[in-house]
């Protein structure tokens, strides 16, 4: 019993530990720009760009030495007066619309951005379709044909002529 109660305490302490420990930027301090404006413009643009080694990271958290040089990059782009679509742009086409870790909405990607709201809207039809399917068969009953009638017709007659028969 005791063993159990110190078991779950631990999972929630571990738990909670988990939640509370921060992500850390991977940005060096030798890569940090002197002007705050522009180093905030620089983690601005890491954030959206995709480490292409780590691929679910953004080149500000990531540690990956390509990911180093992108941030470097970025901060020299800035410090010659780019803007941070300019940026955006020569990244791009350096390394394709992949590096972009939330993708533009364009032709190409509208099969990315449209297909799960589709998805979703499928299946709650289906589902509801299915429901009142259930539903609607549940409670409508179906009529006779002739022949049903007239064989039920002929076994209620022979009912009632057995029941004729008793006393």
């Amino acid at each position: 019993m005791m063993l159990a109660a110190f078991r779950s305490l631990f999972f929630a302490c571990l738990a909670l530990f988990a939640l509370g420990v921060p992500s850390v930027p991977a940005v060096h301090p030798d890569e940090v720009l002197d002007d705050p404006a522009l180093e905030a413009r620089a983690r601005a643009l890491s954030a959206e760009l995709r480490c292409l080694v780590c691929q679910n990271q953004s080149i500000d958290d990531s540690d990956a030495p390509l990911a180093k040089d992108l941030r470097v990059l970025v901060r020299e782009r800035l410090e010659a007066g780019d803007s941070d679509d300019e940026i955006i742009a020569f990244v791009v086409s350096r390394y394709g619309e992949f590096v972009l870790l939330k993708p533009r909405f364009t032709p190409q990607t509208w099969v990315l951005w449209l297909a799960a709201p589709l998805l979703l809207i499928l299946a709650i039809c289906g589902i509801l379709y299915g429901y009142v399917r259930r539903a609607t068969a549940s409670t409508a009953p179906e009529a006779l044909t002739e022949s049903e009638k007239a064989h039920l017709t002929r076994l209620l007659e022979e009912d009632a002529a057995k029941d004729g028969d008793k006393p």
